[in-house]
């Protein structure tokens, strides 16, 4: 065990010196999932103190906050990943939700808005936002599913080319029942779905999310892949593997080793630290972005 890495080690708060790598706070990990639970207030101000230049799944709506701070949104929320571009009967309200990310992203100059391909069924799924989430018979095979993605990012993906903007498409593990570990009877829950259908629909403002956490559990391999699909990578996100939690020696990855690939194939976006802290946040993070800071 590296002395560097371990959890013991995590005390020294120290923030991002090198920069080759550019790290994201994640919102819904720190505000949300961790036992502090920050303010979005809270997390712009520790970015700041840790020379961290951007947070990461942030809606439009909280662009002004960022804004006053100095700080990129790396990552732009849309809808959400159970009622994606699967299924026709979403589409209304993915392309909505695509085209206010859309748009604001381009108002604010920040890079990309998240997209996803849905659950196969959401007939059993309640709509919280009056979506049609519930109707009878809204389920689709996995080769439909893969058309109407194609389909239906392809009517989007033209605003996106305009304004500047990526769209970037997730791939999330189907083999971890746990709540935001992992998500069952998501579509494309392996990393050769989502690059099969961005390749079909052809466009440069499609691309890949390329979270790391949910790839290597779905189908590993990852210094290898990150060369193989590096065309593709829109944006990246890693958190520790199995557990979602701190990404140091507690868990299996060998994270330095992968940053490493990362700048060998010129990838230069954001890194999303998209991870759930099980120890204070500030350590937590700190940690974080000296494992990464290669």
């Amino acid at each position: 065990m590296s002395a560097s890495h371990s959890p013991a080690a995590a005390t020294a708060i120290q923030g991002l010196v090198k920069g080759r790598i550019k790290p994201a706070l994640t919102q819904w990990c720190l505000k949300d999932a961790s036992a502090e639970k920050w303010s979005l207030e809270k997390i712009c101000q520790v970015a700041k103190e840790l020379n961290v230049p951007a947070l990461e799944v942030v809606g439009p709506a909280d662009f002004p906050v960022l804004k006053k701070h100095g700080l990129i949104c790396a990552l732009t929320t849309s809808h959400m990943y159970i009622r994606g571009m699967c299924n026709k009967l979403h589409w209304d309200e993915c392309h909505a939700k695509l085209t206010e990310s859309i748009e604001a992203n381009a108002a604010y100059g920040f890079p990309n808005v998240i997209t996803f391909s849905g659950f196969m069924d959401t007939s059993d799924e309640p709509s919280e936002e009056g979506g049609p989430g519930g109707v009878k018979g809204s389920k689709v095979s996995r080769e439909e599913g893969i058309r109407n993605c194609v389909e239906g990012y392809k009517k989007i993906v033209g605003l996106a080319e305009k304004k500047k903007v990526k769209i970037c498409l997730e791939a999330l593990n189907t083999r971890d029942p746990a709540a935001m570990k992992g998500h069952p009877g998501y579509l494309a829950d392996h990393l050769d779905i989502c690059t099969d259908i961005i390749r079909q629909v052809g466009s440069p403002a499609l691309k890949l999310v390329y979270d790391i956490y949910h790839i290597q559990i779905m189908d590993g391999d990852i210094v290898r892949r990150t060369h193989e699909v590096k065309d593709m990578i829109g944006y990246v996100q890693i958190a520790g593997v199995p557990g979602r939690n701190e990404i140091d020696d507690t868990q299996e990855m060998n994270w330095p080793r992968v940053m490493q690939a990362l700048l060998d194939i010129g990838y230069d976006g954001y890194v999303g630290l998209e991870f759930i802290p099980t120890r204070p946040n500030l350590q937590s993070v700190s940690q974080a972005i000296q494992i990464i800071d290669i």
